[in-house]
This record gives structure tokens, sequence and C-alpha cells, in this order.
């Protein structure tokens, strides 16, 4: 029996459980580099956290005229991003902190991501956190990526828990916006705190405006264990 009762927590990983929007962002430089569009920057980068791979590389085919297709933006980018993934990606250590919390209490646990499949399992794997977070969905995996309900959804279902019953962590405002639409209570860590007023934050069941400055794994649990009100 879990200590939550019938709560389960979906957990976002990039810029949520990870901080790979480094990887991300150097993985995007390259790739439009590498396509005659040199000074992507991070301020142009942070348009893109918590948007899907697939439809990031969608975006830039209309942007900048790429010529190169979809699955050739996405397989070179996902490329680029593994590469780096497998070496320097680190878990924040409060959310360490936290999935071990829940997993000591027998809370049933799952990641639903905008990464691809490969790129969730290598992430898991070189940070440890594939000891406890076994269920994981990509966006690739269902018809629509973030903010649409999809993955959201697909983990709950996979789970085996309605999704009133789920209580998603979120770094980013399509996240949040899913989360929302799913029908689930988010606690919401802005990213980019500049965009902490973004409407789709407003609708988190708590939104620490800080980002993960602001988030305490036992603060979070006590917060779960009381109702998640």
């Amino acid at each position: 029996m879990s200590d939550l009762g019938t709560l389960s927590v979906i957990f976002d990983l990039d810029g949520t459980l990870v901080d790979s929007e480094p990887n991300y962002y150097e993985a995007s430089r390259q790739t439009l580099a590498a396509h005659g569009i040199p000074g992507f920057t991070w301020a142009d980068h942070e348009d893109y956290v918590g948007i899907s791979t697939r439809e990031t590389v969608r975006i830039w085919r209309e942007r900048y005229g790429l010529r190169a297709s979809e699955p050739e933006l996405l397989a070179e980018k996902n490329r680029r991003y593994l590469e780096l993934a497998r070496t320097r990606t680190r878990a924040y250590p409060e959310m360490r902190a936290f999935v071990e919390l829940l997993a000591a209490g027998n809370v049933p646990m799952a990641v639903a991501s905008g990464s691809s499949r490969e790129a969730i399992e290598a992430v898991l794997a070189v940070t440890g956190l594939a000891a406890h977070l076994r269920t994981a969905v990509s966006a690739d995996e269902v018809p629509h990526g973030k903010p649409a309900p999809d993955v959201f959804l697909e983990a709950a279902r996979r789970l085996g828990t309605p999704p009133a019953d789920c209580v998603v962590l979120e770094d980013a405002a399509p996240g949040a916006a899913a989360a929302h639409a799913a029908g689930m209570r988010c606690i919401a860590l802005p990213y980019v705190p500049a965009q902490a007023t973004a409407p789709e934050f407003a609708t988190a069941s708590l939104l620490l405006r800080g980002g993960q400055a602001d988030f305490r794994a036992e603060a979070a649990y006590a917060w779960l264990r009381n109702g998640a009100r």
C-alpha cells in the first residue's frame, strides 16, 4: 500500500528531473549551424522549452526555410543530443531525493516526456533514475505532444491510475497546460523564471515561481501527503 493512498506521480523529464536543457541547446545549435543557420542563442532556445523534439524540427523548417526533411532533422538532432546526454546529464539533487522518497513510500511513478524513447532511456540510465522510474512514455508514442494531454494520459493508463489521482511535475508552460487538459493536478517549477506568469502556469495546483531553487523534496512529499491541495 502506498503512503499516499491512490496517488501516482508523473514526471516531465527535461528541466524537471534532469538538467538537460543545456544539452538540447547545444544539439540544436550544432544542427542548425550544419544547415546554414548560425547564431542560434540560448534566448532562441527558450522558445522551445517544453515542446517535443518532433514539433521543434517542424517549427524550424517553417521558421528557417530548411530543405532537409523532418525525419532527417529529427534524427540528426537526436543523434547530437544523445552524444551529449550520455556523458553530461545530471539529475537535480532535490528531485533525486523526491524520487527516492516516493519509491520508499511505494508511490507509483512514471516519466512522460517530449524526448524520444532512446533519449529518455539514455538519460534515466546515466543518472541512475532508471532504478526507480520503470514506466516511461515518449511523445513519439502518442498522437500529439504537449500541450495536448496524450502523453500524460498514456502514462496514467500504464500505471493503472485514474487521471484525477495523478500529480504531474512540470517545468514548462506547454506541460502545465497538458496536465490541466488531462485532468491532473500539477506542481509547476518554471525552468525559465520569466515565464512564471504565463497563463498556463496559473492552472497549476502548486506553482513554485523560483523553479528548482524553490523545490524541496520533503516539502513536496508533505504537500502530497496532506491531500495535494
